[in-house]
C-alpha cells in the first residue's frame, strides 16, 4: 500500500485522504539515489495482470529462519519503494504474510496469518493507492477501527487494535492475501476512471 506519510504532510486528516501503498511522490521530486532505490523495489512488486494477485495466500505452518528473511526483505522493498504496506501476494509468494508501518518512526509490523476479529460499523472514507497500480489512486471506505489476531515472523501471538491509518493499512493488506484489489472496492464508473489513469501511467516514461 502506498500512503502519504506524516513526515511529508502531517498528521493524516481526519477523513483519512491518505493513499496506502503509494507511490511516495512522483519521481522527478525524488533524489536520483532514492529513485533508483525505488525502482529497483518496485520491479520485485506484481503488477495489475499478474494471476497472483488474485490468488488466495495459504496459511503459513512453518516458522523458521527462511520466514524471518522473507518478512525482513518485504520490510526492506516496502522501504525501498516508499510504500507503507507490503503483502506477501505482492512479491508473488502465496504466503498470508503482511508488513506494515504507517510513520516513519514507527517500527515494522509483520503478521503472519491475520485473522479479522473484529471492525467498528464506523465507516471511514479516504484515498488509496497500491505499489501494484501505479497512477491510480481511489477513495475507499474501510472501517475505522479493526482488531486483529495473528503471530509474529517467529510464531508469537499478537492481537493489533488500530484505528485511523494503521487500520486502513491493515485492511488494504489483508485484502491483497485473499485476492481483494482497490478496485473491487469502488464503483464501476470509478473503476472506469481508475483503468485510465493506470494506462496513462504505464505509457508515461517516468511510471513505476
Amino acid at each position: 500500500m502506498s500512503e502519504q506519510r506524516s513526515d511529508e504532510l502531517g498528521d493524516p486528516p481526519a477523513s483519512q485522504d491518505v493513499e496506502v501503498e503509494r507511490e511516495e511522490g512522483a519521481p522527478e521530486e525524488l533524489d536520483p539515489e532514492v529513485k533508483a532505490r525505488r525502482d529497483a523495489a518496485l520491479a520485485h512488486v506484481r503488477k495489475l495482470g499478474d494471476p497472483v494477485l488474485r490468488a488466495k495466500a495459504l496459511l503459513v505452518e512453518r516458522f523458521d529462519e527462511g520466514l524471518a528473511k522473507e518478512a525482513e526483505r518485504m520490510g526492506e522493498l516496502m522501504h525501498d519503494a516508499l510504500g507503507v504496506g507490503l503483502a506477501a501476494t505482492q512479491l508473488g509468494i502465496l504466503h498470508r504474510v503482511l508488513v506494515y508501518r504507517a510513520y516513519t518512526d514507527d517500527p515494522l509490523t509483520v503478521l503472519v496469518n491475520p485473522e479479522l476479529e473484529w471492525k467498528s460499523e464506523e465507516l471511514v472514507a479516504g484515498e488509496e493507492g497500491c505499489l501494484s497500480l501505479p497512477g491510480v489512486h481511489v477513495e475507499v471506505e474501510r472501517a475505522a477501527a479493526v482488531r486483529v489476531t495473528a503471530k509474529n515472523e517467529r510464531g508469537e501471538d499478537l492481537e493489533v487494535e488500530a484505528e485511523g491509518l494503521d487500520a486502513r493499512i491493515i485492511q488494504h493488506e489483508m485484502d491483497h492475501l485473499d485476492g481483494v484489489l482497490i478496485l473491487d472496492r469502488i464503483p464501476r464508473e470509478a473503476r472506469k476512471e481508475a483503468m485510465r489513469a493506470l494506462r496513462e501511467a504505464q505509457r508515461s516514461p517516468s511510471a513505476a
